[in-house]
Order: C-alpha cells, then structure tokens, then sequence
C-alpha cells in the first residue's frame, strides 16, 4: 500500500489540502519535517514509498530530493525539475532554446554590462529578478539608469553570492493582470487571472484571483513548457501579449489554495492523484 511522504519545512494551507485529499483517497501520509532529518545514506531508513517535495525552502527541498533520489527513492518533482524551475535564468534558457515564446531576457554581472543589456532589450523600463526567489520578493522594476546603478550597487554590496548574477527581463505590459496556469504532466488543468493595479501580481502581494478558461492556445504552451523542464507537477505565469502567449516563470513547488475556489479545481487531489498513479506506473514521467 502507498505511504506518501512529504516533504516539507512547515505545514500551510496548501499541504493540508493535500493531506485531506490523500485521506479521501485512503492514502497513508508520513509528514517528513526536512529540518529534522539526518541525511546519512548508510543508517535513513524512509517510511514512505515515493516523496512529494513541498519545502519553502528551496535549499533544503532540493538537497532533500538528491539525498532521496540517492536512495532510489521517486521524488515528485525531480531534482532535474527543480535545477532548472528554481533558478529563473535557467527556465528562461531552457524556454528559449525549445522555441517557446518567453520574454527577453540577459544574466550580468557588473553596472557597465548591465547598461549594455538593457540597450540589447530594447531600452528602460526592465525587470531585475533574483535568480532564485518566488512570491514576487524583490523584483524591481527599472525605468531609468540612475534606479539600475543603485540597485546593482545593493546587490554587490548588501546581497547575498547569488545576487551577484544580475538577471534582467525585458518589462512586459500586462494591462494588470496575468495568467496562472496549474498543470500536471504536460496537461494544465485550472488557471486563474491575477489581477492586481499593481504591477506585480501575485496573489502573495494582494492580486486578485479570478477563473479563467483553459484554450487550446494555453494548454499548447503549457504542454510545451512542461515537456520543456520534464514534467511533473508544475504551475506556470503566462502573459498576454499582442504576439500571442509568453511564459514568463514555472514553478515546481506552487502554492494553490488561493485557486481552488474560484476555479472549482482540486487541485489538491489531482496533486495526489499524480504521485499514485506515478507510483502505480513507475514509467509515467515523474521527472
């Protein structure tokens, strides 16, 4: 019988949506707290036949998912999704070289050469992003070059290795909202409009979620990005542009409990319902 761990550093809404949809499905869970764990490969003994990882911190999620994969244990989402989805250069190269629409973008690392890429996008304003980052933390939107020197000048001397690598996107208009999009093995499966007056959107700073339908344009590139970062169980930011739709993000450890309602989706159960049918049919993508 499947006992599903999951993995995590605190229980939020959206875990124990998933902990009440394993119960409906008669579904043993084992709750692993990754800070409490001793990773030693010769004496961890894992209660649990495949893992969900659910970490808030990327750090330990991700060391988490290697330690376990080690152990020849599945982990939903795989460290491969994860190197890729949780560093948002890394998603916009892996977009980008597989042809799907996803905004300009440029990696720096100094003031001068930021000047520089910004001219190549096209001019002010642009977006500086934390390579490594969610809940819309430390964006910044840059309009002139006095904003940019400043910002760089924090970053190298205030931040942390990581914000030594300067990512810059192109500032795209989004008329004040954006698209998230919940998929599941290539197939997305609830979306939500997040609308906000504020340029950034996420639910997490106040945006507004709303349904939205599922077309066959979004389920295209959503099926695409998904085979894209492998699979798994991923939610995906999608602008609207005149060109048609842009990915701008992915993650591989979504928060959804603010979607749920308003798209008449369980998410939740569609979540545990992958990691069965993953664990039943080991050849399914899971990674």
């Amino acid at each position: 019988m499947l006992t599903l761990g999951i993995l995590h550093t605190t229980i939020r809404a959206d875990e124990k949506l998933i902990i009440g949809a394993a119960k409906k499905r008669n579904i043993n869970i084992e709750l692993v707290d990754i800070r409490e764990q001793v990773f030693n490969p010769e004496t961890y003994k894992p209660n649990f036949n495949i893992a969900l990882e659910r970490c808030i911190s990327t750090i330990k999620g991700t060391y988490a998912t290697h330690f376990l994969e080690n152990l020849g244990i599945t982990v939903i989402n795989s460290s491969k999704i994860a190197t890729i989805c949780e560093d948002k250069f890394l998603t916009s190269l892996t977009l980008q070289k597989e042809n799907i629409p996803t905004p300009p973008f440029a990696l720096v690392f100094g003031v001068e050469e930021a000047k520089k890429a910004v001219e190549e996008l096209g001019g002010y304003p642009v977006v500086i992003k934390p390579n490594l980052g969610s809940w819309g933390r430390l964006l910044a939107k840059v309009n002139d070059t006095d904003s940019l020197e400043a910002i760089i000048e924090h970053k190298d001397v205030l931040g942390s290795v990581q914000q030594k690598a300067i990512y810059i996107q192109k500032f795209v208009e989004k008329n004040g909202r954006d698209i998230r999009v919940f998929a599941i093995n290539g197939r997305a499966i609830a979306a939500i409009y997040r609308e906000s007056s504020h340029w950034i959107t996420n639910t997490a700073r106040g945006g507004k979620a709303t349904n939205c339908e599922i077309t066959k344009d979004i389920q295209k590139i959503v099926g695409d990005a998904s085979n894209a970062v492998g699979g798994g169980i991923l939610a995906m930011d999608i602008f609207e542009t005149k060109d048609g739709f842009s990915v701008n993000e992915i993650n591989h450890t979504m928060e959804f409990k603010n979607s749920e309602e308003p798209t008449g989706v369980s998410i939740s159960g569609a979540i545990v319902d992958y990691c069965l049918e993953v664990y039943r049919y080991p050849g399914i993508k899971s990674a």
